[in-house]
């Protein structure tokens, strides 16, 4: 268990966290949300122990293991497989010992250190890593490349399986899914769903919120609160509160205000100056209830297009590629007002090669294109943030694609994207991720486009930029092509979706939930992947016939393969037991005939509502449940 106990955080001159007391059972799987800079990234560093409370207490059990995803990787020669199983300790460590007992021709040593590597699976360690590399997306030609020959993002896409290597209690992510594309994130998501230790994940992604953790814990106004449930579940929760909280501060503003007019009214007369001295202290003395903030704090749309053509852009029989190499061929794709298209498919399949063309920044190889005369188009791409001026500000930025506009009317635009006061006159340089992506989307909304093409927008972006992303994406009346991992976003402002897979772009007749079986078809049997992997790039066809170490080897690998397996089946039984408990316990409450008075009505609400869920979800395990214990009763028969 963790727990925190009158805890007291700051960084600098900022409290981040003022008389923290709450604890996180083991095997809670935690979702850690807030805006940007409330300090969730500084609970993770105080828990790692970079980061020392100013007062009260944080503990955890001595024994627990830890990971996380390492901020930087050296850019060495080793081999990129080895490099993620440096993750698994115990192997490391066992490999280590063996190595230096076959040094000293020690067989002794060589049997016991074999023997404690079987027990600890050691011998499908590579198959575990190789499987881990795939679902991030790496080709089975890729796991042996040096560290060095991958990019920024590919690296940390190789800390993070390694982070996942590691054989931990406690699993840190902070913002796991900022450097993958969707595949990756709908495998990292079943990954997490499986993980049997304690997690706390940083994310802004509310479809991967909602996917499998059990316990929120929101960071607000320098106090932690935990909710039970998914991300759903915590912003229904949290809206009831605030719109509570609205009202009581409604009241309590009447109050203020009639105290005032008191003051102001016989402060100055001798006669009612104590009266009025009184009204000071009691208004002094009363704690006001802050202003329910329930809408987001950004607040734009996107402005309407000078020119609207019904046909945009036209494409036929296009190849598209990179040094006379071609990565897309024979692509046709026609673009009208009002269309809305997300792009799926693997990462390097070429959806941003696509994107890149569409926005004219990659010529055709081939094929013809057509372009209406009055197109004018809003591409947003992550290099882009590098293209802001550091030395300028957000409002020089804009300035210079208005020079005849009122500054109050730009000061204005900018505040609808949280820059607000002298921020706007500060040098971007210093800017947030987050900030220098929200400048990028005000200056591309600013020019008006009527074609709309974003490449992973939201990336750096909180939960709360992003609805309001969402929301003006809803109400934008151009075309939009957009590729993104954020599965809400793409739910909310796409109605159709576009398949770039083997060189191909063709429709995908289906939703997400549709593409997500698709791919869980391709790689959900862990079995499947490793013998993939395997026959690719790790283990060499033994000839001469399976040796005693072989048939030892494949038979760990076979129990490795049936765990994860059982562990499933097992947990969602539990999971199961768990939530009849609560359902059985709301029924007792409920046939209580002395419970139905005017003082329980709204806990009776509550508990209905309560109960409606609770119904819903154990249907749901159920199935899982139904589901899982096939694919373990099939994976035991071979």
């Amino acid at each position: 268990m963790l727990v925190f106990s009158e805890l007291f955080l700051r960084r600098g001159k900022k409290v981040l966290l003022e008389d923290a007391n709450f604890s996180i059972p083991a095997g809670q799987k935690v979702g850690i949300t807030g805006s940007n800079g409330v300090g969730k990234s500084s609970l993770f560093s105080l828990i790692l122990g970079k980061l020392e409370a100013d007062n009260g207490n944080f503990s955890m059990p001595a024994d627990w293991v830890i990971a996380h995803v390492a901020q930087h990787t050296p850019a060495g020669d080793i081999p990129a497989l080895d490099y993620v199983l440096q993750g698994d300790r115990d192997y490391v460590d066992l490999q280590d010992k063996i190595s230096a007992a076959t040094d000293n021709d020690d067989g002794m040593m060589l049997a016991e250190l074999h023997g404690r590597l079987e027990d600890i699976d050691g011998y499908s360690a590579e198959s575990r890593a190789a499987t881990l590399m795939h679902g991030l997306g790496f080709k089975p030609e890729e796991i042996r490349l040096p560290v060095e020959e991958f990019s920024g993002g590919w690296r940390m896409r190789l800390n993070l399986a390694q982070a996942l290597m590691c054989r931990s209690d406690l699993l840190l992510l902070d913002e796991p899914t900022n450097h993958l594309d969707l595949d990756a994130v709908i495998w990292l998501q079943n990954w997490l769903s499986r993980y049997d230790g304690t997690l706390l994940l940083i994310s802004h992604d509310r479809e991967f919120l909602d996917s499998f953790i059990t316990l929120i814990a929101n960071i607000e106004h320098r106090h932690i609160t935990l909710y039970s449930g998914h991300y759903s579940s915590f912003e229904k929760a949290r809206a009831e509160q605030l719109a509570q909280q609205q009202a009581a501060h409604i009241k309590q503003q009447k109050e203020v205000e009639h105290i005032e007019k008191f003051i102001r009214r016989f402060g100055a007369k001798a006669t009612k100056a104590k009266q009025a001295q009184s009204r000071v202290k009691v208004l002094e003395r009363m704690q006001l209830i802050a202003a329910a903030h329930i809408d987001s704090p950004f607040h734009f749309n996107f402005r309407e297009p000078e020119k609207l053509p019904e046909r945009l852009l036209d494409s036929r029989e296009v190849s598209l590629g990179y040094n006379n190499m071609a990565i897309l061929k024979d692509v046709s794709i026609h673009l009208h007002a009002g269309d809305r298209i997300g792009l799926i498919g693997p990462n390097g399949a070429g959806k941003s090669t696509l994107i890149k063309f569409l926005a004219g920044e990659l010529e055709a190889q081939s094929g013809e294109s057509w372009q209406a005369q009055y197109l004018k188009i809003g591409y947003f791409a992550q290099h882009q943030l590098e293209q802001l001026v550091p030395e300028q500000t957000a409002l020089q930025h804009l300035r210079l694609l208005d020079k005849k506009a009122r500054e109050s009317s730009l000061r204005g635009f900018l505040g609808g994207f949280g820059f607000i006061g002298d921020r706007v006159e500060e040098p971007v340089a210093p800017f947030s991720g987050g900030e220098k992506a929200r400048l990028v989307l005000a200056l591309l909304i600013y020019q008006k486009p009527n074609l709309l093409l974003l490449d992973e927008p939201t990336n750096h972006l909180d939960l709360e930029m992003r609805h309001a992303l969402s929301m003006a994406l809803q109400e934008y009346v151009g075309a939009m092509v957009i590729v993104s991992h954020d599965r809400h976003l793409l739910k909310s402002v796409t109605d159709q979706f576009i398949l770039v897979d083997n060189g191909k772009v063709e429709a995908f007749e289906g939703d997400l939930d549709d593409y997500a079986k698709r791919l869980q078809g391709k790689t959900e049997t862990p079995a499947e992947e490793v013998s993939v992997i395997e026959t690719a790039a790790i283990k060499p066809v033994v000839e001469n016939g399976p040796t005693k170490k072989d048939i030892r080897r494949l038979e760990a690998e076979r129990r490795k393969k049936l765990q994860p397996l059982k562990k499933r089946v097992d947990r969602l039984e539990r999971k199961i037991d768990e939530l009849n408990g609560e359902l059985d316990s709301i029924d007792k409450q409920l046939s209580d005939p002395a419970f139905y008075n005017e003082e329980n009505t709204d806990l009776m609400t509550s508990l209905m509502q309560d109960k409606a869920y609770l119904a819903k979800d154990i249907a749901d395990l159920e199935e899982h449940w139904m589901q899982a214990t096939e694919e373990y009763e099939d994976a035991s028969k071979t």
